[in-house]
């Protein structure tokens, strides 16, 4: 008995940036919600035609920012007032313009962790391997290529009507992408 082959999804390869855009375009229209695209450059509006949103980076920035201030206050809140309460000039315990440099610095610090990490995180890097990679023509995508896949996962996706819908599209090739 032959096992049907488990499928990531089904790739269309373009020749111009035009014509994956505008397939793009279609591929969202037609109600396919799970589409990827890559291209050797950046192509105005591909984005927007998948359906992407906006990311949520800038969040994590600002709690990690403010969890690094809150540290860093914290810290010398604790050694000035709790720990070591010397008397240096008459100054109070709680002198907080002097913890403003260290606070800072560790929202900085904060800040960029967030940063990186939820880039990476939300990108779901680091991939050592994408199942798009067990196609030899996929390599062509860092020069003058430009594919299109839509995903197995995808609510809309059957074989055979997927692959219609892509022959429609007028693609250079279809392939099927394994798992």
């Amino acid at each position: 008995m032959h096992k049907e082959m488990v499928i990531y999804g089904l790739l269309a390869e373009f020749d111009e940036p035009e014509r994956v855009l505008e397939a793009a375009h279609k591929t969202r229209a037609a109600g396919y919600m799970r589409a990827e695209a890559y291209a050797p450059f950046p192509v105005h509006g591909l984005a927007e035609a998948l359906g992407f949103h906006k990311t949520r980076v800038p969040l994590i920035v600002l709690v990690c920012g403010m969890l690094g201030a809150i540290s860093g206050f914290g810290m010398c809140w604790y050694a000035n007032v709790l720990s070591y309460t010397w008397n240096i000039g008459g100054r109070p315990p709680n002198s907080w313009p002097a913890w403003i440099p260290i606070t800072f610095e560790l929202m900085v610090l904060g800040a960029s962790f967030g940063a990186v990490l939820g880039m990476l995180g939300l990108n779901g890097l680091p991939r050592p391997h994408h199942p798009v990679f067990n196609i030899p023509d996929f390599a062509m995508a860092s020069r003058n290529r430009f594919f299109l896949v839509i995903q197995a996962v995808d609510e809309r996706f059957d074989r055979e009507q997927t692959r219609q819908f892509l022959e429609g599209l007028a693609p250079k090739a279809i392939f099927e992408v394994p798992w």
